[in-house]
């Protein structure tokens, strides 16, 4: 069972995934040391993970086949499927077209 600590009470040299990307780092393969509970009202804690500092490794580095990709993929987010735009927002799933065209009345 790993450790269990209360909200801004982890021990130094623990770390949450952000707190290691915001570091340039990543959990690399370990397993969680700890865990992180910041109680609320009415309502289960909210658990983050923690992980050791001194055993994270750093992050792979951004390649431009990398950049490639993720620019595509967002490209295709970007884009409506019914209008076929490039609408600058992601696309909302919920509608599954930009609003210009949900909000058009089809005839």
């Amino acid at each position: 069972m790993a450790d269990v600590y209360r909200w801004r009470l982890a021990p130094d040299g623990l770390a949450t995934r952000r707190q290691l990307r915001a570091m340039g780092l990543r959990p690399g393969g370990q397993d969680v040391v700890a865990e992180l509970h910041r109680p609320r009202r009415r309502r289960e804690p909210l658990v983050a993970y923690l992980y050791r500092v001194d055993r994270a490794k750093p992050v792979h580095p951004m390649t431009p086949a990398r950049a490639a990709a993720l620019a595509a993929a967002m490209r295709a987010r970007r884009t409506c499927p019914n209008c076929r735009t490039d609408v600058g927002y992601c696309v909302p799933r919920s509608l599954g077209v930009c609003v210009t065209c949900h909000d058009t009345p089809s005839s």
